[in-house]
């Protein structure tokens, strides 16, 4: 391009997210989201909702919402930081944080918005190889470096490590901050919450976007010692202050209450994915254990982009990278068992097509 302004632009290759079809009776099963409504106490917070108070700018502090998440993980109000998504925290952290020469170390097959932060903030790093099972291998992190990302459960995979393991790569990187990405977490696992308090180079992230099935709001909460936080929002309130709008406030205090709600859900998920991966092993597809709300698997006798698109053409939507190592692979999102019958039916007609 023959413009004089052209150079001094900056290029990134940016994240794509799953396909968003404009159409009705799709089976929507690529985007990780919550396949049921949100809380009976969230609609109700939304009608009792005081639409005045859209005409001034939201709490500051957030104190309300951060007391019942307090509450909820046994830590001090003091240990969490509040954003849109926690898309906008890990990004906040990337800036915060990772600012040595030294390169972070993140998986080579993981949420694939790690790299293009990197990319976007001028951050070295360095990829970090899965084991041919496609599980994080810890000695690999026991090294110098800039900084550690990891997801745990990992993304799109959806292996996790075991919480001693993690704990090795943590204390051995006292002079880096260690970024444990939890958005999967209450679908299998512990998680590293436990060990803030221990280890002031922790962070751990967490999301309403999955189990708590509240993707529309954007929010998302870093817990952390005191002294992280205090950065955190330094540099937030250098570039947005009022990140969580009064709104979404009172809908995530609404749904953080109501625990009884969040455990059936995440029971019901659970339950759902143990028996999709047991009828996809009769149909000969080979499942990688999982511990989050999607599952990660192939058929050895099928490629992966003819089942994607054969699922396509039925109005279900699935994830497919096309990606080395894992272009055999398809991500699926774990439904309602009503949908992931669908699902199932929709496969055995592909695999009765196809020999």
């Amino acid at each position: 391009m023959n413009k004089p302004w052209f150079d001094k632009i900056r290029k990134i290759k940016p994240y794509v997210p799953g396909e968003q079809p404009n159409k009705s009776n799709v089976i929507k099963l690529n985007t990780n989201e919550c396949p049921y409504p949100p809380s009976p106490m969230v609609k109700k917070a939304l009608r009792d909702y005081d639409t005045d108070k859209l005409r001034l700018y939201p709490s500051f502090e957030c104190n309300e919402l951060k007391d019942i998440l307090a509450e909820t993980y046994n830590v001090c109000r003091n240990n969490i930081f509040l954003g849109n998504g926690s898309d906008e925290v890990i990004a906040l952290c990337f800036q915060t944080f990772f600012n040595s020469d030294m390169p972070i170390l993140i998986p080579d097959i993981t949420y694939s918005f790690y790299d293009v932060w990197c990319d976007l903030y001028n951050i070295k790093y360095e990829q970090i190889l899965l084991d041919d099972s496609f599980k994080i291998k810890k000695e690999d992190y026991l090294k110098k470096n800039g900084g550690v990302v990891i997801a745990n459960p990992n993304a799109p995979v959806g292996k996790y490590m075991e919480l001693c393991e993690l704990e090795e790569i943590i204390n051995y990187n006292k002079d880096s901050i260690v970024i444990i990405d939890e958005a999967y977490i209450d679908f299998g696992g512990k998680s590293a919450i436990s060990l803030i308090d221990k280890y002031d180079n922790l962070v751990v992230v967490h999301t309403f976007s999955k189990s708590r099935a509240l993707a529309g709001i954007r929010l998302g909460y870093a817990m952390c010692g005191e002294d992280l936080i205090g950065y955190l929002e330094a540099v937030k309130n250098s570039f947005n202050s009022y990140t969580v709008n009064s709104l979404t406030q009172a809908v995530a205090i609404a749904c953080a209450k109501d625990r009884e709600y969040f455990e059936s859900c995440r029971q019901k998920i659970i339950k759902t994915r143990e028996r999709v991966v047991y009828e996809l092993s009769k149909m000969g597809f080979e499942t990688i254990q999982s511990m989050s709300n999607f599952i990660f698997t192939t058929n050895p006798k099928i490629k992966a982009s003819f089942i994607f698109d054969e699922l396509k053409k039925q109005n279900i939507f699935v994830r497919y990278f096309n990606k080395p190592r894992i272009n055999e692979y398809l991500r699926v999102t774990i439904g309602t068992d009503d949908e992931m019958d669908l699902f199932i039916e929709a496969l055995k007609k592909i695999i009765n097509y196809y020999f």
